[in-house]
């Protein structure tokens, strides 16, 4: 008797995880599209801002450009927590790192920071960073920091899952030497590209440009992004 009436009890708790939605057992997940350039006297950086759990569209005006110092940002794409975990541990080890040197910190010095956590903790994180940023030493400089703690600089980086489907874009449209205003439309493009065809990038498009003189913010809303598509 007792099995009997503990069946629909059992029934009833089946029907009820069963009406549970998949994404609230998944990952929150910056599935997204992030892209940094150099320009001579400074960098641009670029992100969607788009955070997904499975399907489900957890916030729509996330901001991925993450600063890590003055004038150094970090871009970020992978788990939103890892992500945001090692942004935290790295900013706490860079202001130390100028607090002894009595001096702002070098971009190199951030993204070794960044290689070192990532590379570290290669086998539990899901992080793939841009590192970004200007310096007195070596002017705008761009590193990228992928999926297993590799680093190296590159003079474009994009990444995130948006970036599959802008490569031959970047191949085709980005040459050395480009003015800052060219490097943030370019940017622009590219991103708005991504987030036609990638359903884990959208909402608005979020841009720095970050130089000697400081850190330039820009927001693109959705309204005023650049349209390609014909549909």
């Amino acid at each position: 008797m007792a099995a009997a009436r503990m069946m629909p009890i059992r029934q009833q708790m089946s029907c009820n995880y069963d009406a549970v939605p998949d994404w609230t057992g998944r990952e929150v997940s910056t599935g997204t599209t992030i892209m940094a350039v150099e320009y001579d006297g400074g960098v641009v950086i670029g992100a969607d801002s788009r955070t997904t759990t499975g399907a489900y569209i957890a916030n729509r005006v996330t901001d991925k450009l993450t600063p890590i110092h003055d004038r150094i940002f970090c871009c970020r794409s992978g788990s939103a927590a890892d992500t945001q975990a090692i942004a935290d541990v790295v900013t706490y080890q860079l202001g130390f790192h100028s607090i002894e040197l009595d001096e702002p910190p070098l971009v190199e010095t951030a993204a070794n920071l960044f290689k070192a956590s990532c590379y570290r903790y290669r086998e539990e994180l899901t992080a793939g960073i841009i590192v970004a940023g200007w310096d007195k030493r070596q002017g705008g400089q761009v590193y990228s920091v992928p999926i297993g703690g590799m680093l190296v600089r590159q003079p474009v980086s994009i990444g995130g899952s948006g970036s599959t489907y802008i490569y031959g874009f970047m191949d085709s449209n980005y040459k050395p030497g480009l003015t800052k205003e060219q490097c943030l439309e370019l940017t622009t493009a590219a991103l708005c590209l991504a987030m036609e065809r990638d359903g884990s990038s959208g909402g608005v498009v979020r841009l720095a440009a970050i130089s000697e003189s400081g850190v330039e913010r820009r927001v693109v809303l959705g309204n005023q992004l650049p349209k390609f598509s014909t549909h």
